[in-house]
């Protein structure tokens, strides 16, 4: 079986595969700070809840990170417990999908794992949305290459932000309010954040497909769930669509 980890900034994504069958799935927080043996035995506990081991299960592992110390950490741990090195990607890994970039070692390994997945998936042209830390949009070509993307504040970033400045104001839940003109401070936050990021990413997915024509729009994410409701342009949601990349490029890199 095959073990696939995104390490994003605030939260980790560990999948554990079958074959091309999603075994199991857990989300925990991301803590630069945690040991190799820490994240082992975090591991083994999720596996342990299966009936599955380190030693008799798990015959690959395949990391996409944006979190140097956690990269560091997960390589060790790989190859103390599981007894090999995992796959990481980045730079100089195969992934079958020409990286149009100016400079192509910019690419985060969550973006290229997400195009990756998207044209398995859907083909091309497409667009991929990541609701993380960070958003992004990233744009797949009709031949399968990687053509660049955007970048911008994550919800919840943006909320920490708000908060923090803005004395008067306290956190509130990530929903829709009962109206758009919000009543309240509380709904007229949640209408900002809801409704304003739908939009944003409906105008700039509109700009996307401007240049590449009619496409197919997947989104993806932690908060994915709060968005696409109210977006009109997103079509497709998949929650793991970050870890189906991985498998990909994993299997990818296979004798």
């Amino acid at each position: 079986m095959l073990l696939c980890i995104d390490v994003g900034n605030t939260q980790m994504v560990i999948g554990l595969f079958d074959g091309p069958e999603l075994a199991d799935h857990w989300r925990i927080a991301t803590v630069a700070e945690r040991t190799s043996d820490e994240l082992a035995l975090m591991i083994q506990q999720f596996l342990g809840f299966h009936g599955f081991a380190f030693d008799e299960h798990v015959g690959g592992v395949a990391v996409a990170s944006g979190v140097p110390n956690v990269t560091a950490a997960l390589r060790d741990m790989t190859e103390r417990y599981f007894g090999f090195s995992p796959l990481v990607l980045e730079p100089g890994v195969r992934t079958g999908m020409p990286i149009l970039y100016d400079n192509p070692k910019e690419v985060g390994a969550d973006r290229i794992a997400n195009a990756v997945a998207a044209y398995d998936l859907y083909g091309g042209p497409s667009i991929v949305v990541d609701f993380g830390t960070a958003n992004t949009i990233e744009a797949i070509s009709a031949k399968g290459e990687y053509l660049g993307g955007a970048i911008f504040p994550g919800i919840e970033i943006s909320l920490d932000a708000l908060f923090g400045r803005a004395a008067a104001l306290r956190r509130v839940d990530l929903v829709p309010p009962r109206h758009v003109i919000g009543k309240s401070t509380v709904e007229s936050i949640q209408s900002g954040a809801v409704y304003g990021y739908s939009g944003q990413v409906d105008a700039l997915v509109e700009r996307f497909q401007a240049e590449l024509g009619e496409c197919t729009v997947i989104a993806t994410g932690g908060l994915a769930d709060a968005i696409i409701p109210h977006s009109r342009t997103i079509q497709h949601h998949e929650p793991w669509l970050t870890i189906q990349g991985l498998r990909i490029v994993f299997e990818r890199n296979q004798p």
